[in-house]
């Protein structure tokens, strides 16, 4: 009876960590006036990407840091949870699988943003959750338009298998 709350416990602490990474790499990817306040970018370059494309890759850049960011923080956790003698072998097993879901994530992410910027658009960042994708799309001049979206879509139905109504593609202001 111990071992199966103790075992219930181990599963709660991952999940709730997985939980955490994906908010933080939301909340970055969301807002970056988020990355502003928080000093990961100068204010300067911010009021420069919103005047010119070319600077506009610095909230890429940050957006992409951050994800990585959180998501060592959860792999980490994991490795030490998988390490730990204290935890059962199925906890062990658990964590591994999600170190590796989380790396397979990583490397979808990175395909798309790369297919992404093949299509001719500037640049893209990429967010797999667990249930769904986001997209943020440096526009093209004139902005996203609906053949836009179905070209992007397409790459990260192809990529994820993922239905349309899990994608959400959001335009880079």
């Amino acid at each position: 009876m111990k071992k199966i709350k103790k075992r219930g416990a181990i599963y709660g602490v991952i999940a709730l960590l997985l939980c955490v990474a994906v908010y933080l790499n939301w909340s970055y990817i969301d807002a970056p006036e988020d990355l502003l306040v928080a000093e990961q970018t100068d204010p300067e370059d911010t009021a420069a990407s919103a005047q010119g494309a070319a600077d506009g890759t610095d909230y890429f850049a940050a957006s992409r840091l951050t994800r990585e960011q959180a998501r060592d923080e959860a792999v980490s956790t994991l490795k030490e949870l998988s390490e730990s003698e204290e935890a059962d072998q199925t906890a062990k097993d658990e964590a591994a699988a999600q170190i590796s879901a989380l790396a397979e994530d990583s490397v979808a992410e990175a395909n798309i943003e790369s297919l992404i910027r093949a299509k001719g658009y500037e640049d893209a960042v990429v967010m797999i959750g667990d249930d769904s994708v986001n997209a943020v799309v440096a526009p093209p001049e004139g902005g996203l338009q609906a053949e836009d979206v179905t070209v992007i879509k397409d790459i990260i139905i192809s990529e994820t298998g993922m239905s349309a109504g899990q994608i959400k593609i959001v335009e880079a202001a």
